[in-house]
Protein backbone atom coordinates (compact mmCIF):
# COMPACT_ATOMS: atom_id res chain seq x y z
CA UNK A 1 0.00 0.00 0.00
CA UNK A 2 1.58 3.13 -1.17
CA UNK A 3 1.97 5.76 1.79
CA UNK A 4 -0.09 9.23 1.91
CA UNK A 5 2.98 11.31 1.24
CA UNK A 6 3.09 8.66 -2.25
CA UNK A 7 -0.86 9.39 -2.75
CA UNK A 8 -0.31 13.10 -2.43
CA UNK A 9 2.08 13.29 -5.08
CA UNK A 10 0.18 10.97 -7.25
CA UNK A 11 -3.02 13.44 -6.68
CA UNK A 12 -0.96 16.00 -7.95
CA UNK A 13 0.52 14.83 -10.80
CA UNK A 14 -2.81 13.58 -11.81
CA UNK A 15 -4.14 17.16 -11.80
CA UNK A 16 -1.31 18.67 -13.48
CA UNK A 17 -1.52 16.07 -16.39
CA UNK A 18 -5.45 16.11 -16.73
CA UNK A 19 -5.12 20.02 -16.53
CA UNK A 20 -1.96 19.76 -19.32
CA UNK A 21 -4.21 17.05 -21.48
CA UNK A 22 -6.82 19.25 -21.60
CA UNK A 23 -5.49 22.59 -22.61
CA UNK A 24 -3.52 20.33 -25.60
CA UNK A 25 -6.91 18.75 -26.90
CA UNK A 26 -7.93 22.54 -26.85
CA UNK A 27 -4.81 23.74 -29.30
CA UNK A 28 -5.16 20.25 -31.12
CA UNK A 29 -9.08 20.95 -31.71
CA UNK A 30 -7.92 23.93 -33.23
CA UNK A 31 -5.73 22.73 -35.71
CA UNK A 32 -7.95 20.04 -36.63
CA UNK A 33 -9.62 22.90 -37.50
CA UNK A 34 -8.03 22.70 -40.93
CA UNK A 35 -5.49 19.44 -40.73
CA UNK A 36 -6.61 15.68 -41.03
CA UNK A 37 -5.90 13.91 -38.29
CA UNK A 38 -2.91 11.91 -38.97
CA UNK A 39 -0.71 14.76 -40.31
CA UNK A 40 -1.86 16.76 -36.99
CA UNK A 41 -1.14 13.95 -34.97
CA UNK A 42 2.01 13.29 -36.60
CA UNK A 43 3.33 17.31 -36.69
CA UNK A 44 2.64 16.66 -33.01
CA UNK A 45 4.74 13.81 -32.40
CA UNK A 46 7.24 15.15 -34.28
CA UNK A 47 7.95 18.08 -32.29
CA UNK A 48 7.06 16.00 -28.73
CA UNK A 49 10.28 13.54 -29.76
CA UNK A 50 12.22 16.29 -29.54
CA UNK A 51 10.72 17.50 -26.36
CA UNK A 52 10.85 13.74 -24.84
CA UNK A 53 14.77 13.15 -25.68
CA UNK A 54 15.56 16.54 -23.98
CA UNK A 55 13.17 15.28 -20.53
CA UNK A 56 15.37 12.23 -20.96
CA UNK A 57 18.83 13.89 -21.18
CA UNK A 58 17.33 16.27 -18.38
CA UNK A 59 16.81 13.42 -16.09
CA UNK A 60 20.20 11.88 -17.07
CA UNK A 61 18.27 8.67 -17.74
CA UNK A 62 20.11 8.22 -21.37
CA UNK A 63 21.68 5.13 -20.22
CA UNK A 64 18.18 3.66 -19.97
CA UNK A 65 16.87 4.58 -23.29
CA UNK A 66 17.71 0.72 -24.59
CA UNK A 67 14.73 -0.27 -22.23
CA UNK A 68 12.26 1.15 -25.13
CA UNK A 69 12.27 -2.66 -26.54
CA UNK A 70 11.11 -4.28 -23.83
CA UNK A 71 7.44 -5.60 -24.72
CA UNK A 72 5.82 -3.44 -22.03
CA UNK A 73 6.95 -0.51 -22.41
CA UNK A 74 6.05 -1.24 -26.97
CA UNK A 75 2.58 -2.64 -26.02
CA UNK A 76 2.26 0.57 -23.79
CA UNK A 77 3.44 2.65 -26.78
CA UNK A 78 1.08 0.95 -29.36
CA UNK A 79 -2.56 1.39 -27.14
CA UNK A 80 -1.67 4.88 -26.29
CA UNK A 81 -0.43 5.31 -30.39
CA UNK A 82 -4.00 4.16 -31.39
CA UNK A 83 -5.96 5.66 -29.05
CA UNK A 84 -4.35 9.07 -30.11
CA UNK A 85 -5.19 8.31 -33.27
CA UNK A 86 -8.72 7.81 -32.77
CA UNK A 87 -8.93 10.57 -30.29
CA UNK A 88 -7.62 12.84 -32.37
CA UNK A 89 -9.76 11.80 -35.17
CA UNK A 90 -13.26 11.96 -33.22
CA UNK A 91 -12.07 15.54 -32.21
CA UNK A 92 -12.22 17.24 -35.14
CA UNK A 93 -16.04 16.20 -35.04
CA UNK A 94 -17.26 16.11 -31.45
CA UNK A 95 -17.44 18.86 -28.72
CA UNK A 96 -14.71 18.57 -26.76
CA UNK A 97 -16.72 18.21 -23.47
CA UNK A 98 -18.71 15.36 -24.98
CA UNK A 99 -15.21 13.30 -26.28
CA UNK A 100 -13.99 13.69 -22.81
CA UNK A 101 -16.74 12.34 -21.11
CA UNK A 102 -17.05 9.36 -23.06
CA UNK A 103 -13.09 9.29 -22.68
CA UNK A 104 -13.34 9.10 -18.51
CA UNK A 105 -15.22 5.68 -19.33
CA UNK A 106 -11.86 4.32 -19.22
CA UNK A 107 -11.55 3.51 -15.36
CA UNK A 108 -14.68 1.65 -15.97
CA UNK A 109 -13.50 0.11 -18.74
CA UNK A 110 -10.25 -0.87 -16.71
CA UNK A 111 -12.36 -3.26 -14.51
CA UNK A 112 -14.00 -5.07 -17.74
CA UNK A 113 -11.13 -5.48 -19.45
CA UNK A 114 -9.87 -6.99 -15.72
CA UNK A 115 -12.67 -8.94 -15.49
CA UNK A 116 -12.57 -10.69 -18.67
CA UNK A 117 -8.69 -11.20 -18.45
CA UNK A 118 -9.52 -12.72 -15.05
CA UNK A 119 -6.86 -10.18 -13.21
CA UNK A 120 -10.04 -8.98 -11.17
CA UNK A 121 -13.19 -10.78 -9.69
CA UNK A 122 -15.93 -8.28 -9.83
CA UNK A 123 -18.82 -8.23 -7.84
CA UNK A 124 -22.31 -7.55 -8.06
CA UNK A 125 -21.92 -3.73 -6.67
CA UNK A 126 -19.39 -2.99 -8.80
CA UNK A 127 -21.18 -4.53 -11.94
CA UNK A 128 -24.36 -2.77 -11.23
CA UNK A 129 -21.84 0.29 -10.92
CA UNK A 130 -20.00 -0.57 -14.83
CA UNK A 131 -23.78 -0.95 -15.79
CA UNK A 132 -24.71 2.59 -14.88
CA UNK A 133 -21.84 4.34 -16.09
CA UNK A 134 -21.97 2.27 -19.55
CA UNK A 135 -25.38 3.97 -19.56
CA UNK A 136 -24.04 7.19 -19.11
CA UNK A 137 -21.99 6.45 -22.19
CA UNK A 138 -25.06 5.84 -24.04
CA UNK A 139 -26.50 9.18 -22.69
CA UNK A 140 -23.57 11.18 -24.28
CA UNK A 141 -23.11 9.25 -27.61
CA UNK A 142 -27.07 9.35 -27.88
CA UNK A 143 -27.51 6.39 -30.51
CA UNK A 144 -30.31 7.17 -33.01
CA UNK A 145 -30.02 10.77 -32.00
CA UNK A 146 -28.84 13.50 -34.24
CA UNK A 147 -25.80 14.45 -32.94
CA UNK A 148 -24.98 10.16 -33.15
CA UNK A 149 -22.36 10.10 -36.03
CA UNK A 150 -19.26 7.86 -36.26
CA UNK A 151 -17.04 9.53 -34.38
CA UNK A 152 -18.83 8.94 -31.51
CA UNK A 153 -18.14 5.32 -31.74
CA UNK A 154 -14.60 5.93 -32.59
CA UNK A 155 -14.80 7.58 -29.30
CA UNK A 156 -15.85 4.77 -27.38
CA UNK A 157 -13.12 2.47 -29.45
CA UNK A 158 -10.31 5.17 -28.05
CA UNK A 159 -11.58 4.82 -24.25
CA UNK A 160 -11.43 1.42 -24.64
CA UNK A 161 -7.85 1.53 -26.07
CA UNK A 162 -7.04 4.21 -23.08
CA UNK A 163 -7.91 1.48 -20.51
CA UNK A 164 -6.14 -1.10 -21.87
CA UNK A 165 -3.05 1.53 -21.67
CA UNK A 166 -3.42 2.27 -18.46
CA UNK A 167 -3.53 -1.44 -16.67
CA UNK A 168 -0.49 -1.93 -19.10
CA UNK A 169 0.99 1.11 -17.50
CA UNK A 170 0.84 -0.64 -13.96
CA UNK A 171 2.67 -3.52 -15.13
CA UNK A 172 5.84 -1.77 -15.99
CA UNK A 173 8.86 -2.60 -13.78
CA UNK A 174 10.60 0.17 -11.14
CA UNK A 175 13.85 0.14 -13.41
CA UNK A 176 12.35 1.73 -16.75
CA UNK A 177 11.31 5.62 -16.29
CA UNK A 178 9.08 7.71 -16.81
CA UNK A 179 10.76 9.48 -19.01
CA UNK A 180 12.08 6.60 -21.36
CA UNK A 181 8.39 5.22 -21.12
CA UNK A 182 6.74 8.59 -22.52
CA UNK A 183 9.39 8.84 -25.07
CA UNK A 184 8.62 5.57 -26.74
CA UNK A 185 4.73 6.17 -26.54
CA UNK A 186 5.32 9.66 -28.53
CA UNK A 187 8.05 7.99 -31.39
CA UNK A 188 4.86 4.90 -31.21
CA UNK A 189 1.70 7.82 -31.86
CA UNK A 190 4.15 9.38 -34.79
CA UNK A 191 4.80 6.27 -36.51
CA UNK A 192 1.02 5.02 -36.50
CA UNK A 193 -0.31 8.63 -37.45
CA UNK A 194 2.27 8.68 -40.45
CA UNK A 195 1.06 5.15 -41.49
CA UNK A 196 -2.48 6.21 -41.63
CA UNK A 197 -1.53 9.77 -43.01
CA UNK A 198 -1.23 8.22 -46.70
CA UNK A 199 -5.51 7.72 -46.57
CA UNK A 200 -5.10 11.58 -45.90
CA UNK A 201 -4.22 14.50 -48.18
CA UNK A 202 -1.72 16.49 -46.31
CA UNK A 203 -1.64 20.28 -46.50
CA UNK A 204 1.29 22.99 -46.29
CA UNK A 205 2.25 23.37 -42.68
CA UNK A 206 3.20 26.69 -43.00
CA UNK A 207 -0.22 28.38 -41.24
CA UNK A 208 -0.45 29.11 -37.41
CA UNK A 209 -2.34 25.79 -36.93
CA UNK A 210 1.28 24.54 -36.61
CA UNK A 211 2.13 26.67 -33.88
CA UNK A 212 -0.92 25.70 -32.07
CA UNK A 213 0.28 21.82 -32.85
CA UNK A 214 3.78 22.81 -31.23
CA UNK A 215 2.66 24.19 -28.37
CA UNK A 216 0.47 21.17 -28.05
CA UNK A 217 2.98 18.94 -28.42
CA UNK A 218 5.05 20.49 -25.73
CA UNK A 219 1.95 20.08 -23.06
CA UNK A 220 0.94 16.45 -24.52
CA UNK A 221 4.72 14.94 -23.32
CA UNK A 222 5.07 16.94 -20.10
CA UNK A 223 1.74 15.65 -19.26
CA UNK A 224 1.93 11.84 -20.34
CA UNK A 225 5.46 11.98 -18.11
CA UNK A 226 3.00 13.34 -15.04
CA UNK A 227 0.19 10.71 -15.59
CA UNK A 228 3.03 7.68 -15.73
CA UNK A 229 4.71 9.38 -12.68
CA UNK A 230 0.94 9.65 -10.91
CA UNK A 231 0.21 5.67 -11.38
CA UNK A 232 3.42 4.55 -10.16
CA UNK A 233 4.01 4.06 -6.12
CA UNK A 234 0.71 4.96 -5.67
CA UNK A 235 -3.01 3.60 -4.82
CA UNK A 236 -4.99 3.44 -8.11
CA UNK A 237 -8.26 3.65 -5.89
CA UNK A 238 -7.09 7.18 -4.19
CA UNK A 239 -5.38 8.92 -7.73
CA UNK A 240 -7.50 7.85 -10.08
CA UNK A 241 -10.80 9.42 -9.53
CA UNK A 242 -9.18 12.92 -9.79
CA UNK A 243 -8.78 12.36 -13.30
CA UNK A 244 -12.40 13.29 -13.82
CA UNK A 245 -11.54 16.84 -13.06
CA UNK A 246 -10.60 16.86 -16.59
CA UNK A 247 -14.72 17.44 -17.70
CA UNK A 248 -14.55 20.12 -15.72
CA UNK A 249 -11.75 21.36 -17.08
CA UNK A 250 -12.99 20.23 -20.85
CA UNK A 251 -16.43 21.87 -20.29
CA UNK A 252 -15.40 25.20 -19.18
CA UNK A 253 -12.95 25.39 -22.08
CA UNK A 254 -15.29 24.02 -25.04
CA UNK A 255 -17.74 27.01 -23.22
CA UNK A 256 -14.81 29.50 -24.08
CA UNK A 257 -13.36 29.07 -27.10
CA UNK A 258 -16.24 27.30 -29.07
CA UNK A 259 -19.18 28.26 -27.01
CA UNK A 260 -20.39 24.69 -26.82
CA UNK A 261 -22.46 23.79 -24.21
CA UNK A 262 -23.41 19.72 -23.54
CA UNK A 263 -27.36 19.19 -23.41
CA UNK A 264 -29.26 17.98 -20.64
CA UNK A 265 -28.87 14.41 -21.84
CA UNK A 266 -25.00 14.60 -21.96
CA UNK A 267 -25.13 16.01 -18.32
CA UNK A 268 -27.05 12.95 -17.19
CA UNK A 269 -24.50 11.13 -19.19
CA UNK A 270 -21.49 12.51 -17.41
CA UNK A 271 -22.99 12.56 -13.96
CA UNK A 272 -23.82 8.69 -14.25
CA UNK A 273 -20.43 7.90 -15.72
CA UNK A 274 -18.28 10.03 -12.74
CA UNK A 275 -20.69 9.05 -9.88
CA UNK A 276 -20.32 5.19 -11.31
CA UNK A 277 -16.34 5.51 -11.86
CA UNK A 278 -15.94 7.15 -7.98
CA UNK A 279 -17.97 4.11 -6.67
CA UNK A 280 -15.96 1.70 -8.70
CA UNK A 281 -12.60 2.84 -7.44
CA UNK A 282 -14.12 2.94 -4.02
CA UNK A 283 -14.85 -0.83 -3.71
CA UNK A 284 -11.62 -1.67 -4.89
CA UNK A 285 -9.98 -0.06 -2.51
CA UNK A 286 -12.04 -1.20 0.01
CA UNK A 287 -12.08 -4.83 -1.12
CA UNK A 288 -8.74 -6.85 -0.01
CA UNK A 289 -8.62 -9.20 -2.14
CA UNK A 290 -8.04 -6.24 -5.01
CA UNK A 291 -5.93 -6.75 -7.68
CA UNK A 292 -6.43 -3.51 -9.11
CA UNK A 293 -4.50 -2.03 -6.21
CA UNK A 294 -1.46 -0.57 -7.28
CA UNK A 295 1.31 -1.89 -4.59
CA UNK A 296 4.80 -0.72 -4.58
CA UNK A 297 6.07 -3.39 -6.38
CA UNK A 298 3.47 -3.61 -9.30
CA UNK A 299 3.58 0.37 -9.36
CA UNK A 300 6.85 1.17 -9.70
Amino acid sequence: MASAAENRRGIVFMLVAMSLFVVNDVFMKLAREVYPAGQAITIRASFAVVVGFALVFAARESDRLHMVLRPRVLQRGLLEAFSALTFGWSLGLMPLANLTAINMASPLLIVALAAVLRIEQVGWRRAAALTVGFVGVLFVVRPGAESFNAAAIVAVISAILVAGRDLTTRTIGAEVPSTVVSLTTTVLVGLVAVAYGFTETWLSIWRIQTVYIAVAAVLVTIGTFFIISAFRRTDVGVISQYRYAIIVFATVLGYVVWGDVPDFFAFIGVALIVGSGLYTMHRQRVRPDSNLKLTRKSAA
